[in-house]
């Protein structure tokens, strides 16, 4: 209820969405939320934040020869894209279409369409034809129809998902 409420109130003051926003948790939209833009069908995860503009003002506004310095920017997000937990995203950044970004990253550039990005700053890892294929290859597979039943999907995958972790990276 309270992540409805606070993407609602993002919207009220200006935040654009497309159809199909999925927002888990709470994200922190930031008291700029008409400098974000959003396409169709993105999954922003518990805990992201857009920052729109920087702190920095609160110094330099007291040094005379940078006191009109100011640090604002938009933030958007394209078409069919998945933001990771804890992410983070910086004034002025550009999102494209069909992108994935890893959890915890600190978005400080503009991302191209069908890209996977991850990382503090965040770097290319991989295109996302190269990651769907990677995903097939290590495809959990389940009947598609207990995606209706949560309760009967983790009780299938607790019973048939094998106790197979990855290697340690040396």
């Amino acid at each position: 209820m309270v992540k409805q409420a606070a993407t609602k109130v993002a919207i009220h003051q200006g935040m654009k969405v497309g159809d199909n926003l999925y927002v888990q948790g709470i994200p922190n939209f930031g008291s700029e939320c008409f400098l974000i833009e959003m396409g169709d069908n993105v999954t922003i995860a518990e805990g992201v934040s857009f920052i729109n503009h920087g702190g920095d003002g609160r110094v330099t506004k007291r040094i005379e020869k940078y006191k009109d310095g100011r640090t604002f920017g938009r933030i958007k997000i394209g078409n069919n894209t998945f933001i990771g937990k804890g992410s983070i995203l910086l004034p002025g950044v550009s999102i494209g279409d069909n992108c994935i970004v890893g959890s915890l990253s600190v978005v400080s550039s503009s991302i191209p369409d069908n890209s996977v990005y991850a990382g503090a700053p965040a770097k290319f890892i991989c295109t996302i034809e190269q990651y769907g294929e990677k995903l097939l290859v290590n495809n959990t597979v389940y009947p598609l129809e207990l995606e209706a039943d949560r309760s009967a999907l983790e009780k299938y995958l607790i019973k048939n998902l094998p106790h197979i972790y990855k290697p340690v990276k040396k």
